[in-house]
């Protein structure tokens, strides 16, 4: 059972950090709305790198964002927590490796190696939640601008890469979760062993039992 969680949370773990390095190259983050367009002849999309622009044509351009200090604060907490989340996926990954049972690392100590494994997991998580924040908080902008019947910019609409980016989320929170599991199924259950002792209560009735058994000094001739 040990062996197939963290099988599970190496797999699951590397298939997740896998996909959060996808989500930050794709280039639809967001992508402008055709929602109220009779005629569309050109789509906008960005990411947290580049602005792109397509017409209808096929043919394409895309600029690079010039200043990082010039970025809204919404671009540069997700950068921010994006690459926090992929330096977190090596950690997990690093740390998996050198705690899973068949490793020749750390010798045969097992218990050693399961709380390794556990640290592991906490880095997938920490990469999860990473995720999780940057990817929700970037579509909460999207949604609330597209809504906001005020805004007089361009609306956009969600784009793939926050659906991958979800989707590596609950990845990296599984495979966190096994190894945590993995962990706690590898702690050794200590059994006290009770010494037998026999009852006191019988060894004080065997002493009143000899007391009243024993003779007596005195004869009932005695007083007569």
């Amino acid at each position: 059972m040990k062996e197939i969680l963290e099988v599970t949370g190496l797999f699951t773990g590397f298939v997740s950090w896998i996909m959060v390095y996808v989500s930050l190259e794709h280039h639809y983050w967001k992508e402008s709305t055709q929602d109220g367009s009779v005629i569309v002849t050109s789509a906008v999309y960005e990411n947290l790198w580049r602005s792109c622009a397509s017409d209808s044509t096929g043919t394409y351009d895309c600029r690079e964002f010039p200043s990082l200090l010039a970025l809204p604060g919404l671009i540069q907490a997700c950068r921010a927590l994006m690459i926090a989340s992929i330096v977190f996926g090596v950690l997990g990954l690093a740390a998996t490796l050198v705690g899973m049972q068949c490793s020749k690392v750390c010798g045969e100590n097992y218990i050693l190696k399961g709380r390794i494994a556990a640290i592991g997991g906490v880095f997938f998580l920490l990469q999860g939640i990473c995720t999780m924040i940057a990817i929700s908080w970037y579509a909460a902008n999207i949604t609330q601008q597209f809504f906001n019947q005020l805004y007089a910019g361009t609306k956009y609409e969600i784009g793939q890469a926050l659906y991958i980016g979800w989707s590596s989320a609950l990845l990296a929170i599984c495979g966190g979760s096994c190894l945590l599991f993995s962990c706690k199924s590898s702690l050794p259950r200590e059994k006290i062993a009770y010494q037998y002792q026999p009852g006191s209560r019988g060894h004080i009735l065997s002493t009143v039992a000899t007391s009243h058994a024993a003779p007596s000094n005195y004869d009932r001739n005695a007083y007569v």
